[in-house]
């Protein structure tokens, strides 16, 4: 992990279900949400995915690294245990962040999720019971 900004942050744990693949993480993420979408769904066999949001450089592999089964291409992807099939984190816009699904982590991190995307498409048989706002698409779509 580089980079001056959030240099005194909490190092976080995380880990999949079998505990092949651990990493570590800053605790220092800029935003969390709860995505509804499809494919989100299909990939955590959930109602939806919280997830938080770093810059990629501020996650590390720090046992497994050649257990990751990764699933996209060489820029964006989602990154899995190849050998129990949870889903650790997704790296997204340009590979310059990742996305930690935040039921991989061991220690609880300082921020919640403050939003709800992608209710556009989300399970018709799950009600989203709190009061955080609900976006159609993502945080600004119409």
């Amino acid at each position: 992990m580089t980079g001056s900004e959030n240099s005194n942050a909490r190092i976080l744990t995380g880990e999949c279900c079998c505990r092949a693949v651990r990493y570590e993480v800053a605790d220092a993420f800029s935003y969390a949400m709860n995505c509804h979408c499809s494919n989100c769904r299909r990939t955590t066999g959930s109602a939806f995915k919280p997830f938080a949001g770093i810059p990629q450089d501020k996650l590390r592999i720090v046992h497994g690294e050649d257990q990751r089964l990764i699933y996209g291409d060489d820029i964006t992807h989602d990154v899995h245990c190849a050998r129990c099939g949870s889903l650790l984190y997704s790296r997204v816009r340009e590979g310059k962040w990742v996305h930690v699904a935040m039921g991989t982590l061991v220690d609880a991190p300082s921020i919640r999720p403050s939003a709800h995307i992608f209710v556009g498409s989300k399970a018709p048989w799950h009600e989203i019971t709190d009061n955080l706002p609900q976006h159609r698409g993502h945080v600004g779509d119409p």
